[in-house]
């Protein structure tokens, strides 16, 4: 499967990076393709190409803010969720993700 994913906190520090680790460890983890973008206090960092937002299969955008350019995902299955929840249970975001991409192309 292939990921891509924004992270944000309201602080754009800590929890922004922490959550893009925790995201890109428990998908490569899991056998999965993932780039993670930042947008923190120090801007935008590891930005995602139209390229790679086109050939992903999900989009986790795990935020506490408003994020700049979402529209770049329209058309896209995404999840949102709060940075915690990346944080505190990457793995079970990453089943889910897997679940729902399943879900659309009739997989059991």
């Amino acid at each position: 499967m292939k990921i891509v994913g924004v992270c944000a906190c309201t602080v754009g520090i800590a929890h922004t990076y922490i959550a893009q680790e925790k995201l890109e460890t428990a998908a490569k983890k899991a056998g999965h393709d993932i780039q993670v973008e930042t947008q923190g206090t120090i801007g935008r960092e590891n930005e995602l190409s139209a390229e790679r937002i086109k050939e992903a299969d999900i989009v986790i955008l795990a935020v506490d803010v408003k994020i700049g350019n979402r529209e770049r995902f329209e058309g896209k299955r995404i999840i949102q969720v709060p940075t915690d929840v990346a944080i505190k249970s990457p793995n079970k975001l990453i089943q889910k993700a897997q679940e729902v991409v399943d879900q659309q192309v009739g997989v059991k």
